[in-house]
C-alpha cells in the first residue's frame, strides 16, 4: 500500500486537516470509524488518451519532463506505451524515460524512440493486484465456473496466477465448485478437479497449468446441479436442531460392547447383499426423522440415472 498524508494548520484556528491517498480500498483496509468521518473520493484508472497526452507533454516539458533530451517518439511507440501501461501513468512515465535514456543518440544528438525501443522499455504491463482485486477476480472465477463460461473461468484463473496468486488457491476453489455446482450431475468432475491438483503438485508451474485448464473446462462444460449442497445443508440443520442422540435404530447400533438386549436387536439388521440387487427396505434414520428426504436428484446429467436406479429400487418418493 502506498499512502501520503498532508497536515495543514490554519493560523490561530487549531484545525488540523489530513489528506491521504492510498492504492488500497479504504473501506476494507482502514478502520470503519475513521472512514465514516472522511470524505472519500475514488480515482479511476486513466484512459488511453489521458496517458498518451501526458506522455506528449512530458516530452516537451524542459523543467519537469524530458524536453532537454531532444527526443522524439514514433506515434506507434507512444501508442504502445499508453496502451500497455494499463491506466497507470507512473508506469508509462517510467517506460518513456527508460526508452529515452537507453536509446543511443544520432550524430546530431537527437534521440528517436522506435516501437521496438518502446517494447523493450515497458515489456508488458504489471499484472500485480491489491487484496480487493484478488477477491474480485476469485469471485468472478467461481461464478464463471457456476455459469458454465469456460472462456471467462480460464481468463480469471490465469489473471490470478499470472498476477502472483497461488495456483493452489485456484485449484482448491475448482475442487469445491466441482462438488458444489456440478455434484451428482457428473461425479467425474470432482475426480478431474482433484486429479488436476495432484498433477500440479507433481509437475509444478508452468506445465501444471495444462491439467488445471483441462479441469476448468471440464467443470464448466459439465451439467450443473446443487442438490449435494441442498442435501448437506438440510441434514446439517436437522443435526443441529433435532439432535436425536439416542434415536439410532437398535439393529444399526454397534453390538460389540452392547448389552444382551442390544445384541438381540442386532439380529434384526437386514444385510443388503443377502437380497436381490444388493438392496432391501429398512429404516436407517432415527424415528424422529424417518420420513425425511435430504437428497432429491435433479433431471440433469447422471442424476437422471440416479432417479432410474431409485425407481428400480422402489425408493422414489
Amino acid at each position: 500500500m502506498s499512502c501520503s498524508c498532508t497536515e495543514y494548520i490554519p493560523a490561530e484556528q487549531g484545525t488540523i486537516i489530513f489528506i491521504g491517498s492510498t492504492t488500497e480500498n479504504p473501506f476494507a483496509s482502514m478502520t470503519p470509524a475513521i472512514v465514516s468521518r472522511c470524505r472519500v473520493f475514488e480515482f479511476k484508472r486513466l484512459s488511453f488518451d489521458d496517458i498518451r497526452g501526458a506522455l506528449v507533454k512530458c516530452l516537451a516539458d524542459k523543467r519537469k519532463g524530458l524536453g532537454n533530451y531532444s527526443a522524439s517518439v514514433e506515434p506507434a511507440a507512444l501508442d504502445h506505451i499508453a496502451r500497455v501501461a494499463g491506466g497507470d501513468l507512473r508506469t508509462a512515465y517510467n517506460a518513456l524515460e527508460l526508452a529515452v535514456l537507453t536509446t543511443p543518440p544520432q550524430a546530431d544528438g537527437s534521440i528517436t524512440v522506435t516501437l521496438a525501443d518502446a517494447e523493450q522499455s515497458i515489456q508488458k504491463k504489471s499484472l500485480a493486484y491489491n487484496e480487493d482485486a484478488f477477491y474480485d477476480y476469485l469471485s468472478a472465477f467461481c461464478k464463471s465456473l457456476r455459469g458454465s463460461d469456460a472462456n471467462a473461468a480460464l481468463y480469471y484463473a490465469m489473471r490470478l496466477i499470472e498476477g502472483g496468486g497461488d495456483p493452489l488457491t485456484v485449484l482448491r476453489r475448482l475442487i469445491v465448485h466441482s462438488a458444489e455446482d456440478v455434484g451428482m450431475s457428473d461425479p467425474r468432475a470432482l475426480v478431474v478437479a482433484t486429479s488436476a491438483l495432484t498433477a500440479f503438485e507433481k509437475i509444478g508451474y508452468p506445465e501444471g497449468l495444462i491439467p488445471l485448464s483441462e479441469a476448468i473446462i471440464y467443470v464448466c462444460e459439465a451439467p450443473k446441479s446443487n442438490t449435494v449442497v441442498t442435501a448437506m445443508n438440510a441434514a446439517k440443520r436437522d443435526a443441529n436442531e433435532v439432535r436425536d442422540d439416542d434415536g439410532v435404530p437398535a439393529y444399526l447400533k454397534d453390538n460389540t460392547f452392547g448389552d444382551k438386549q442390544t445384541k438381540a436387536q442386532s439380529y434384526k439388521y437386514k444385510y443388503p447383499h443377502d437380497y436381490a440387487g444388493g438392496f432391501v427396505e429398512q429404516q436407517y434414520l432415527p424415528d424422529k426423522l424417518k420420513d425425511k428426504i435430504y437428497y432429491v436428484p435433479s433431471d440433469y446429467g447422471y442424476e437422471k440415472t440416479v432417479k432410474e436406479i431409485r425407481k428400480n429400487k422402489g425408493k422414489l418418493k
